[in-house]
């Protein structure tokens, strides 16, 4: 049974019994640990679930991952990536685990880089996660970790664009790599569907110009475009993710409408009507409701 999706204040409390004083809903966040300084005696167990944050794990030993509808077990080094929409737990088969990991929202990426991360294929729907390593693949990416760590702890004042760029070294390293097919079968009709969608909703981004407009607005929009009946596709979009088909468009009007806000200089009406709000007011309204702040509030922060 899958347990509610844990914040990042469940997951702090959980591990460590204290949230950390600059955590705050809506603002991005980064930070990384050593596995053995989280799974000692009397460590809480991981419960299977989805997460609100993103996770990369380098792992040392043998573990059983429960991932989406599937179950791996891992051995020796192994570099693996979870998503937010992908419940997952972890249990440890060997005494010895030791290893790196962090965590990040993906509004700490978005607030300073143009894209979505699910462009990824370690963090798209149906994406294959785990990538075994060579002893010196593995040095190589346990000294990115290790870097990350020295980073998060030090006075540098652009250190966080510094743990931005390791991590996406890590997906990049990853990818260039060979993906451990063995361990995957084919995702079933509802995460093709979910990944088809989750395609045609990522064409219409980046919106460069005042004048192009975001098309695909609704589950029904999107749903005329595949050729499925809208209960279908709401159907197998929260199977796959937990969210609606709605959530996930506004998910990603909203990180959209982030980037231009900070990234150009097109006044609020021109931002809002290329999203495809007809009214400014509305534009202000959508905003507001999703992140507590009016657009101007947000682009002047």
């Amino acid at each position: 049974m899958m347990d509610k999706t844990q914040t990042l204040e469940h997951f702090y409390q959980q591990k460590f019994n204290s949230v950390p004083q600059t955590l705050q809903n809506g603002v991005g966040h980064f930070n990384v640990f050593r596995i053995e300084d989280c799974h000692g005696p009397g460590a809480t167990p991981v419960t299977y679930s989805r997460r609100d944050f993103y996770k990369v794990s380098l792992v040392r030993g043998e573990y059983l991952y429960h991932y989406a509808d599937k179950s791996l077990v891992v051995k020796g080094t192994t570099l693996i990536f979870f998503n937010p929409n992908v419940p997952y737990t972890v249990q440890a088969l060997s005494e010895s685990t030791t290893g790196y990991f962090c965590i990040f929202t993906e509004s700490f990426f978005t607030e300073k880089i143009r894209g979505s991360l699910n462009e990824l294929p370690m963090f798209s729907i149906g994406g294959k996660p785990a990538y075994f390593l060579s002893d010196t693949q593995e040095q190589f990416v346990a000294g990115i970790f290790e870097k990350m760590l020295e980073e998060i702890n030090s006075d540098y004042v652009f250190k966080y664009d510094l743990l931005r760029n390791y991590v996406t070294e890590l997906t990049h390293y990853a990818l260039k790599s060979e993906p451990s097919e063995s361990l995957y079968q084919h995702p079933n009709a509802q995460s093709r569907i979910t990944a088809v969608f989750t395609e045609l909703l990522e064409r219409q981004f980046p919106i460069e110009t005042p004048s192009q407009r975001f098309a695909l607005r609704s589950a029904k929009d999107f749903a005329e475009k595949l050729a499925v009946h809208v209960n279908h596709l709401n159907r197998s979009i929260k199977v796959t993710t937990g969210k609606t088909t709605t959530d996930l468009i506004s998910e990603r009007v909203l990180t959209e409408a982030k980037s231009l806000l900070k990234h150009t200089d097109w006044n609020i009406s021109e931002i809002g009507y290329c999203l495809g709000f007809e009214e400014a007011a509305h534009f202000n309204n959508f905003f507001k409701k999703q992140t507590a702040f009016t657009p101007g509030h947000f682009r002047n922060v």
